[in-house]
């Protein structure tokens, strides 16, 4: 399928009600449609995977085109260089999320990616590091327990940031890794406690919810 008729698409499935309810979610809609994800889904699985066509459609700049990319875009295909210029293209916490649960997870380059840009400054780009280890918790079922213990010290260091997006996806990865395995729910609540003993705002916040899930009676009994 090509570009133009993709886009002709994604213009007949425009939704008012769904971009103001974007609004709603804190997502920037200058250049968004108000498509709801499932839609963007369907039509990914008839265009398949298409190399090419999602860099075409990163390249409109449009909020559901972007995301569609990161559904049709194949894994081994992306290269580093792809992955620096897309995370540096982040303005919205869905497109993030979308990019690295869709994509990057999927590429050899995950693991490397999610560390380096946890410690970067930019919110989405930090974000992006923590929602890739979040996303791997929960999708590279052949992950040893090492690598994601790898994360945690990462968790740890920037708890104390409290602007939103990244508080949230410091807690959210902190969440996913401790619900993998009993060993990782241990070293996930170890490393809460720590977080909380911080005593910032942030820390304390990341820390209260993320012990909230992992020490509650339906984890424990999952895991046990």
């Amino acid at each position: 399928m090509k570009k133009e008729e993709v886009m002709a698409r994604l213009e007949s499935l425009a939704d008012p009600e769904g971009h103001e309810g974007m609004a709603r979610f804190g997502i920037i809609t200058a250049r968004a449609l108000g498509i709801r994800v499932p839609e963007l889904r369907r039509l990914a699985r008839e265009i398949g995977p298409d190399h090419g066509l999602a860099q075409e459609l990163w390249a409109t700049r449009v909020h559901e085109a972007r995301i569609l990319a990161s559904m049709v875009d194949e894994p081994s295909a992306v290269t580093e260089t792809q992955m620096e210029a897309w995370v540096r293209d982040f303005d919205s916490w869905d497109v993030c999320d979308q990019v690295c649960g869709n994509l990057f997870d999927k590429t050899p380059y995950a693991y490397e990616k999610a560390v380096a840009w946890s410690g970067r400054d930019d919110e989405f780009v930090k974000r992006a590091g923590f929602a890739l280890m979040a996303y791997l918790a929960v999708h590279d079922k052949e992950a040893e327990d090492g690598a994601l213990l790898a994360f945690l010290p990462w968790i740890e260091r920037e708890a104390a940031d409290g602007r939103n997006y990244v508080k949230k996806a410091v807690n959210w990865a902190l969440r996913q890794i401790g619900k993998r395995n009993r060993l990782l729910n241990e070293e996930a609540i170890a490393t809460a406690k720590r977080v909380r003993s911080q005593g910032s705002p942030p820390a304390r916040w990341i820390a209260s919810d993320a012990l909230r899930e992992l020490e509650s009676e339906a984890v424990q009994a999952r895991l046990a």
